[in-house]
């Protein structure tokens, strides 16, 4: 969506750069989810180092002498941390941020040590597994996910980003709450396409959508003739092609599932009232193409 919104050419242009920026953009959007996870192994290292330094204090008490190691010993950040598999795809696409940026670890890990949530933790007289995972889910979930000075750093990084961070965020949370003690070094390395079909679909849709913008927009403007066209916001103009793009396209899949998305899509980047605007639109049409034998889809229930 977000290339397609930014593309600014006609059907006739040379799309081919704006292709391999989407592709890149998808792999990008796999490299935040590398990035972020190795932010949580980076917070227990600082706190291990934090550690050590503390017991070495010339005037350190005794509760600093024998200081708390739960979280350091959390098993869910030692699978993490040594997940061989895991290191070697960080080194592959060269994840080393938090090595020169360590200051956002640091922020991180003294938000950490200032909640409740830690506190909490480190109050509890028995350690397990479920418990582990339940701290860190909850570390993720309202401590790293919603930092403010985090968001800023990785709008500067990178342009898509912050479009990608929240799928990113329910992935790795999805992953935390899923996590058993005997899961494969792999839990934690999702594949980027469910198989090559679902990349091509990301391809099939971004052409298909170029090429047919004319056509495309004539089928909006019928839809909507009691509609000012300039009141229509941009990004609701390109929901509903790719929508429309996606019903007429792609027999496969069910309509209500191509609804569905898009209205959760508009939901999260467009206007309040976009979510109803689309759903009537794409209704409509739906409607419409039935009553035409114009809609091809294959498989039952797939109206």
């Amino acid at each position: 969506m977000q290339v397609l919104y930014a593309f600014s050419g006609s059907e006739s242009d040379d799309f081919s750069k704006d292709q391999r920026f989407l592709l890149n953009s998808i792999d990008n959007m796999y490299n935040l989810y590398l990035l972020m996870l190795s932010l949580m192994i980076e917070v227990q290292k600082r706190a291990e180092s934090h550690l050590e330094k503390t017991t070495q204090k010339h005037l350190a008490t005794a509760e600093e002498k024998n200081p708390n190691r739960k979280f350091v010993n959390n098993e869910v950040l030692a699978m993490l941390k040594n997940n061989e598999q895991l290191q070697a795809k960080f080194e592959a696409n060269h994840i080393n941020n938090w090595e020169l940026d360590t200051e956002y670890v640091d922020v991180i890990f003294k938000e950490l040590l200032a909640s409740d949530i830690y506190k909490e933790y480190l109050e509890t007289t028995t350690t397990t597994f479920n418990t582990d995972r339940n701290f860190i889910v909850d570390v993720f979930k309202e401590i790293v996910a919603p930092n403010d000075k985090l968001y800023n750093y990785l709008e500067d990084k990178h342009l898509t980003w912050l479009d990608d961070l929240p799928t990113v965020n329910t992935t790795i949370l999805k992953l935390l709450r899923k996590v058993k003690k005997d899961s494969s070094a792999f839990h934690f390395l999702p594949k980027l396409y469910k198989d090559i079909e679902d990349k091509e679909f990301a391809i099939k849709l971004f052409k298909k959508t170029l090429l047919n913008q004319t056509a495309l927009t004539e089928e909006i403007s019928k839809k909507t003739t009691n509609w000012d066209s300039d009141r229509i916001a941009s990004i609701d103009l390109m929901l509903l092609k790719m929508g429309i793009c996606e019903i007429q396209s792609f027999p496969s899949i069910p309509t209500k599932v191509t609804i569905n998305e898009y209205l959760e899509v508009s939901k999260e980047y467009s206007t309040p009232k976009s979510s109803v605007f689309i759903n009537g639109i794409l209704d409509k049409l739906v409607k419409e193409y039935q009553t035409e034998g114009k809609l091809n889809k294959i498989g039952r229930g797939l109206m």
